[in-house]
């Protein structure tokens, strides 16, 4: 059962399943409209800008579909673990497909990947350390050990899509006296350059921005929250999340 139209009360079933647009759109019941929380962390930021993800540092993106070495640090000890990867191919379609690690704990994906915005352990199998998925050197996704999915503040609007972002959450920790952070929400549409949406500092706090009028973003957008301490020695833990709405640019 789908749903095409869009009151704040969507009824199913002679009033059987009375719940909001939103929890509709959980279930899966609302064509053409999909969820996504994407939630990262970074657990060491200082006077570099960062963005927020497992590996740290600023992100790579890539400039053409690659596929991916899927690798553990554990080597033959992880052999036998299944890693899905989510992410965009080179159309900007959603693209998802599990791989089981080797005797040597790596495999490498049969689809190739623009993006590569998720990965998570999807067997009974845990890791026993990181986990990357990179090619050539470049690591475009890290599983961190006992996490068990990628922490990653970055997305890509699918093609055919348009995003609205709902709400940002930010939280910022350190040890260090007076230290804060500079965090910034970008956007880039497609053969464009990164843009900011959104800029505020904290000092040991949460940020709770919610947009009452939703911030739309086109399809082939990619999207990042970055940060940069006050100090060399700020020792910064930053976590991030976006929570979106996307939604088929052919839906009613």
């Amino acid at each position: 059962m789908t749903i095409t139209s869009y009151p704040n009360i969507i009824t199913i079933g002679g009033g059987v399943g009375d719940y909001p647009y939103f929890m509709q759109v959980a279930r899966g019941l609302v064509d053409g409209h999909k969820r996504l929380f994407k939630f990262g962390f970074n657990g060491d930021i200082d006077t570099a800008v960062e963005d927020v993800w497992d590996a740290g540092g600023e992100y790579t993106y890539q400039s053409s579909a690659l596929a991916m070495s899927v690798t553990s640090d554990a080597g033959a000890t992880d052999n036998g673990v299944e890693v899905t990867v989510q992410g965009l191919d080179a159309n900007y379609d959603e693209i998802s497909e599990v791989v089981t690690l080797a005797g040597s704990g790596t495999a490498t994906t049969s689809a190739t990947y623009l993006r590569v915005y998720r990965a998570f352990t999807s067997g009974s199998q845990e890791a026993t350390d990181n986990i990357n998925v990179d090619n050539g050197g470049t690591t475009y996704a890290r599983i961190q050990e006992g996490e068990g999915q990628t922490l990653m503040a970055l997305w890509t609007v699918p093609a055919g899509y348009t995003a609205y972002l709902l709400q940002t959450d930010i939280t910022t920790f350190t040890e260090q006296n007076g230290k804060f952070a500079v965090v910034w929400v970008q956007t880039r549409e497609l053969n464009g350059v990164f843009r900011t949406q959104d800029k505020f500092a904290l000092v040991e706090n949460t940020h709770h921005q919610e947009y009452q009028v939703p911030l739309p973003i086109p399809e082939k957008t990619d999207i990042r929250i970055r940060a940069k301490g006050s100090s060399s020695s700020s020792n910064i833990e930053l976590s991030a999340g976006l929570d979106i709405i996307y939604i088929e640019n052919t839906a009613p």
